[in-house]
């Protein structure tokens, strides 16, 4: 597989998408907002269709959420200590909720996701707090939506600009997305609204 190969990556985009973008839920070191990036880049090439890209990408973070949600809901997530891998998991968890600082329960669902890790705490966090799985499912479609079109529109917009190879604007594209990102996220997390079970000091975070 030429990984420099436009041609390559625009017919393997959309298999790649889905699986990474799930996986981002549970390990946020999985790459998925640059491959989301990439295929907005390779739409800009005419490699890829820009609006399956997105919904595809859409998708996959609204099933991942759900997945990672249930599993703190229903308090199943003891299940995972039985590996050494799930006891990093709930390392991994306590320590991105310690970031993503306070805010509301549903703005944090919708937009903490731009913050690295916050997708993650704000998923577990919504779980624990027992959230309803109706309210939960809106938001985390509406905050999907939102962080599918941002990152490929981002994708797009840059490889349109710069007319760069494909790999090339996709790494500009996740230097900008990272700097934006990362201002809009904080700016949501220090907004206050309903409380969040990170707020409440006599919620026990039972793992």
């Amino acid at each position: 597989m030429d990984l420099a190969n436009a041609d390559t990556w625009g017919s393997a985009i959309y298999f790649w998408i889905v699986p990474a973008v799930i996986a981002d839920a549970i390990f946020p070191p999985v790459p998925s907002e640059m491959l989301v990036i990439t295929g907005g880049a390779l739409s800009a090439d005419g490699r890829a269709n820009v609006f399956l890209v997105a919904v595809l990408a859409a998708l996959a973070s609204w099933l991942g959420d759900l997945m990672v949600f249930q599993l703190f809901k229903r308090r199943l997530s003891h299940v995972l200590d039985r590996w050494s891998w799930g006891r990093r998991f709930h390392s991994g968890v306590h320590l991105a909720i310690a970031k993503a600082g306070r805010s509301s329960t549903y703005g944090a669902i919708i937009g903490i996701r731009f913050i690295p890790g916050g997708r993650l705490a704000a998923t577990a966090a919504a779980g624990i707090a027992n959230v309803s799985t109706r309210g939960f499912s809106f938001c985390a479609a509406l905050g999907g939506a939102l962080w599918a079109a941002w990152s490929v529109g981002l994708g797009y917009v840059t490889g349109s600009a710069t007319r760069l190879p494909f790999w090339a604007s996709s790494l500009i594209g996740v230097v900008l997305g990272l700097a934006i990102g990362a201002v809009v996220g904080v700016i949501v997390t220090r907004r206050r609204g309903s409380p969040s079970p990170v707020d409440d000091p006599d919620e026990e975070l039972d793992f």
